[in-house]
This record gives C-alpha cells, structure tokens and sequence, in this order.
C-alpha cells in the first residue's frame, strides 16, 4: 500500500527534474557564454548553470580572479589576534553555492591530464586531497575568470608552454653574466 504510492511520488520527482534540467539547458542555450564554460573539463551543465544563472552572471562584477575566488570562498584566509597569528585555513566565509560548484568540477577534472598534474604536485607538497582539490578549485576559478573576461573557450595548456613563450634576449646581450640570488640562511643570527 505504502510502497506503490512512494513509487509514484518518486517517479513524479524524476519527471520534475527532468523537466527543470530541460528548462535550465534551455536557459542556457540563450546565454551566450555557456560553450565558454563546458569547454573546460569538469565543467558541465549543471555547473555552467550554477556559475552563470545563480552566482557569477557573466564575471563583470569582479575586477580580478582573487576577487571572484575571494567571493567563492577558495582564498585561504589567516587567523590573527593582536600580535598573534595562527596560520591559514580554509575560510568558512563565501558563497557556497559556488564553492561546492567548483569543488565538484575539480573533483571531476581530475581525468584531465593538466588538472591531474597540479593535483598530484599539490600532493606532492604535502597536501590532502581536500586541500589539493580546493586548490585545483581555486586554479580553475581563475581560469574561468579569464575565460568569461576575453570570451574564450578553453586551451589545455602544453608543459612546454613556458617555452614557447619565451623571449630570446639581443645577441649583445645574450654573453652578459646574469646575476642570480644565492641561498640565504633565514635562521637567527
């Protein structure tokens, strides 16, 4: 008796939620800047409709990057009393909607090779695997940043990029010895 109503009930939800995820890529079909955020990986719908619809519209409002992951929450935050400071932490402050949204797409990113390379250096450092996908986050909340302001889908990067931007000093210059910083101890004196 319970159960055959409790069958319905649910079927009526998925047919609800289907129903607004249609309404919502329909929604997005008419923003301009939806092809701009899929093309990232670990960005989908229901992400680009969170970032565009709900929280960021099309990233206007944020002068920089900083300032957008600062409203995500994705900006480590230090503890400080008077003289007395206590480190950085994950802040508890900040919009949780996309915080979540950008968590969950780094979390879904890790399959990209780029996206898997910083996580696995960021565990390398020493980094949990929360803190490493908060700061994968924090990377693709830039990333997207940049991608909203110049309109531009996204171009996995190369590990040569570095390289192929590099400026070749002037042959007169290119046997002028270059000064580098030695190791300085930090230690007390």
């Amino acid at each position: 008796m319970i159960v055959p109503s409790l069958a319905k009930s649910l079927a009526a939800l998925h047919e609800q939620r289907r129903t607004l995820e249609t309404q919502i890529e329909a929604l997005l079909e008419a923003h301009p800047l939806p092809t701009v955020l899929t093309s990232m990986p670990g960005v989908g719908v229901r992400t680009a409709a969170s970032v565009l619809l709900v929280t960021v519209g099309d990233g206007s409002s944020f002068p920089t990057a900083a300032h957008l992951a600062s409203y995500a929450g994705l900006v480590p935050t230090t503890k400080s009393s008077g003289s007395s400071i206590h480190g950085e932490h994950a802040p508890r402050a900040g919009n949780r909607q996309l915080k979540r949204a950008m968590f969950l797409s780094a979390f879904a990113a890790l399959h990209n090779p780029a996206s898997r390379t910083y996580y696995d250096k960021c565990r390398a450092r020493g980094k949990t695997h929360t803190q490493a996908l908060l700061r994968l986050a924090r990377h693709h909340i830039s990333v997207l940043f940049a991608m909203l302001r110049d309109s531009t889908n996204y171009e996995p990067r190369t590990p040569d990029h570095r390289l192929t931007k590099h400026i070749e000093a002037p042959p007169h210059l290119s046997r002028v010895a270059v000064w580098r910083p030695t190791h300085v101890d930090s230690g007390a004196y």
